[in-house]
């Protein structure tokens, strides 16, 4: 896995599938079992543990995964078992209104991280990851590194965070020059740059702009780091202050991004402009954000709206009342 360069957390899940498949069948080495232990294993999950179609899923990937690129094993059986569908789903989004009540509830650095999930489009773990060089104040821009599917891309950076985000730096450069002073300021870089550029770790540029409030000592070098703020905070924050808002949707911090997408689409901003911006491999991915846009789903006025234009319907007559002689 880390030949091929798959993230820490796919590293970890593919692990943990791999391992319970072990288990599961009585810790029998998976060069003896075939698609007969691996769809049983696969039918419990849904039948009895009553997994998501997109855990199901992973769990076949890593499967997958296993017998493919670590046993070299022919798997043209393993390429006809059937995956589960994924249920369609339409994203939570916030109104423009329950999106400042949201932000109101929130502070300090939990509130400028809410605020450019919902100005920039960014994932969690993206705003978190966000270093000093990835802010550029006069271009107005944010570049996200290595994002979903290893790809980089630019989004917009929000007037409101030009004029509250220098402070905030200033207060973690201050920060990382006291950290310096007492030996640390060290930060984790991607690959070998570390190697390649030795003293990089400890450069200004390299810095989070939202770092964690403890150090750490990395067990293999000895030296004293500073990690950027775990997204749990922020995940925690957005969490509570939707509750406190009073807002009852099921919304997090990704209803953020999905409001980001779905109000420019409602101010006029071209589809394909917004997939660039979000990173969508696909535009039909972009596309669902669509269904918020017009005037109710596929555009039609529920007939219920007319009453308030025609008013309230006369009083039924009497029976036999304005008849004439002739009827």
């Amino acid at each position: 896995m880390r030949l091929r360069h798959l993230s820490p957390r796919t590293e970890k899940a593919y692990w943990a599938w791999i391992v319970r498949f072990v288990v599961y069948h009585d810790k029998r080495h998976p060069s003896e079992m075939g698609a007969a232990e691996i769809t049983a294993y696969l039918s419990t999950l849904a039948t009895t543990r009553k997994v998501s179609a997109s855990t199901q899923n992973q769990a076949l990937a890593a499967l997958i995964f296993l017998y493919r690129e670590v046993l070299e094993t022919n798997i043209g059986w393993l390429d006809e078992l059937v995956r589960a569908k994924r249920p369609k789903t339409l994203p939570v989004v916030l109104s423009v209104r329950e999106v400042g009540a949201v932000l109101g509830q929130l502070d300090g650095v939990p509130k400028l991280m809410a605020t450019l999930l919902y100005g920039a489009g960014l994932r969690v773990l993206e705003c978190a990851c966000l270093r000093i060089k990835d802010i550029d104040l006069d271009a107005r821009q944010v570049i996200v590194r290595s994002a979903k599917g290893g790809k980089d891309r630019v989004t917009l950076l929000p007037d409101l965070l030009r004029r509250e985000l220098p402070a905030h730096l200033e207060s973690v450069r201050e920060q990382h020059e006291r950290d310096l002073v007492a030996g640390a300021g060290y930060v984790a870089l991607p690959h070998a740059l570390a190697r390649k550029y030795p003293r990089a770790s400890r450069d200004w540029p390299w810095q989070w702009v939202f770092p964690a409030t403890r150090i750490y000592t990395d067990c293999h070098t000895g030296q004293r780091h500073r990690h950027h703020l775990h997204e749990t905070v922020l995940q925690r924050a957005v969490k509570r202050a939707v509750t406190d808002a009073r807002i009852s949707k099921k919304a997090g911090c990704h209803s953020l991004r999905h409001s980001f997408a779905t109000h420019l689409l409602q101010s006029g901003t071209d589809i394909r402009t917004i997939q660039k911006l979000l990173g969508h491999s696909d535009v039909r991915t972009t596309m669902v954000y669509t269904h918020v846009v017009q005037n109710g789903p596929f555009g039609v006025t529920s007939p219920a709206d007319r009453l308030a234009v025609s008013g309230p319907a006369a009083p039924a007559s009497t029976p036999g009342a304005g008849k004439t002689e002739f009827e």
